[in-house]
């Protein structure tokens, strides 16, 4: 047996290898970037943090005197990029990156900023971070990706971070704080017999004020949730107030928002300013709502919005509410679109949730060809085509779906699939982000912001044009 191993490693040995020696120390120190191919998306990042106008951040510090010295801006944006980029989010994960990840090592310095240090980055920046949207669409701009030609509405819900389990409808809240006080007084009077019984068999001057830590439990639990019914009933007062001051007459919203500002938080109200029955708030993160996703789910969720231009796939302009409808969000996305690039699009596709006479004409006010689906069609089913001359006397509805079915409205229409719908398969399966890491709208439209920034480095490293500082 023995000599049948040795005549086999013999074989083995006699065949020659390339070297491998993993314990091998250097003789000379390498250059970190030597682990990195050229055009590696680290690489690209290393230069692009230093266009990048971080100033705001760096002020922030030279307020703040006190304490060790902290991680280099630059280094935590980089990683945080990185990670957003290539789907690493958690804090915890881009802390152990650090670690087994060559570039995120070679983007950290061989430095190994814990989880802690990384969360309290992005939260203490978020505002800042989410600025940086602007800056790289900027460098977008300055190296050709965007045209403008044809932009693409849309929104997509993404989970909140929170659980839908958490959520509480306020007919629900008044039924279980009814519950709970009976429960309480129940509780309330087991105490007082037990506390009679006790003193009549150890006497008065015993201690035994503790409360039971079932009773303790119910109290904590009727606190939190008379908390949510004041939230609940205040912000339906707010939203039932406002809706007065636009509608003067107290007739109900038409769900449409006027102006050119993004829907607010708003909660359904009846005439008298109470919150409806069905109306919910969630224990985790009030501000997030029960939505219905593209698969027909329920979820605890945000409403994310984008403006794709049809030239590479650039968010040219992105938003998020907690608001479920999408067609108050088309007006004020298409004049951020504008300002956010200087210029107004030609054309502009959504799908039929942003169908309104309001959004029709208020998109033609802003000289934006609209094309714009005034209903839902079975799968596979072709638009009816028309020919000829427009007829008169249309309504808007009749007129937006006359020119959807003439060749070059449909050509027009089509192509929003392909504009819009692939960057959000990019975001949340290339990149993994189907869910929020923080909680409240502001801080989740800041994540949102900085998720769509990662989105367009992506595609401005992928362009392999030279990065320039934008004017």
């Amino acid at each position: 047996m023995d000599r049948r191993i040795t005549a086999e490693h013999s074989r083995v040995v006699s065949k020659k290898f390339l070297p491998y020696e993993p314990r091998q120390a250097y003789l000379l120190p390498p250059s970190p970037l030597e682990w990195l191919p050229e055009g590696h998306l680290a690489r690209f990042i290393l230069d692009l943090v230093t266009e990048l106008d971080l100033g705001r951040i760096y002020r922030h510090y030279e307020r703040e005197l006190r304490g060790k010295p902290p991680h280099d801006p630059r280094m935590m944006v980089a990683l945080l990029l990185y990670g957003y980029s290539t789907g690493v989010t958690s804090s915890r994960q881009i802390e152990k990156k650090t670690y087994e990840d060559i570039a995120f090592r070679v983007l950290s310095g061989d430095t190994h900023p814990d989880h802690v240090s990384v969360s309290e980055f992005r939260r203490v920046h978020l505002d800042a971070l989410a600025q940086l949207f602007l800056q790289v669409l900027r460098l977008c701009q300055k190296s050709g990706l965007v045209k403008l030609g044809h932009v693409s509405l849309d929104g997509t819900k993404i989970k909140a971070n929170a659980s839908k389990h958490k959520a509480m409808s306020y007919e629900r809240m008044k039924e279980s704080e009814r519950a709970l006080e009976q429960k309480v007084k129940a509780l309330l009077e087991q105490a007082r017999q037990a506390d009679a019984r006790e003193d009549a068999e150890y006497g008065k001057d015993m201690r035994g004020d503790e409360l039971p830590t079932e009773l303790s439990r119910a109290s904590t639990r009727l606190e939190r949730l008379r908390a949510a019914k004041r939230e609940l009933e205040e912000e339906a007062k707010l939203a039932h107030e406002q809706a007065k001051k636009k509608d003067p007459s107290g007739g109900s919203s038409s769900g449409t928002q006027g102006g050119n500002e993004l829907p607010s938080h708003r909660v359904p109200s009846d005439e008298d300013g109470s919150p409806t029955a069905k109306a919910q708030r969630n224990f985790t993160d009030p501000e997030s709502r029960i939505m219905v996703d593209g698969d027909g789910a329920f979820v605890q969720a945000y409403n994310a919005q984008i403006v794709v231009d049809d030239a590479t796939q650039i968010i040219v302009a992105q938003a998020l509410t907690n608001q479920p409808p999408d067609t108050e969000h088309a007006l004020p996305l298409l004049v951020l679109a504008r300002d956010n690039c200087g210029a107004v699009p030609a054309r502009a596709s959504m799908d039929a949730g942003y169908f309104s006479e309001n959004n029709v004409l208020g998109l033609l006010g802003l000289h934006i060809d609209p094309y714009i689906s005034t209903g839902r069609s079975k799968h596979g089913q072709p638009l009816p085509m028309h020919r000829g001359p427009l007829p008169k006397a249309m309504t808007i509805k009749a007129w937006m779906a006359y020119r959807l079915g003439t060749p070059d409205g449909s050509a027009t229409y089509r192509r929003r699939k392909a504009i819009v719908e692939p960057v959000f398969g990019q975001i949340k399966e290339a990149r993994r982000f189907r869910r929020f890491s923080l909680r409240g709208t502001l801080k989740v439209r800041g994540e949102w912001a900085f998720v769509c920034t990662a989105h367009n480095l992506g595609k401005l490293f992928r362009s392999c044009r030279p990065v320039t500082t934008p004017s």
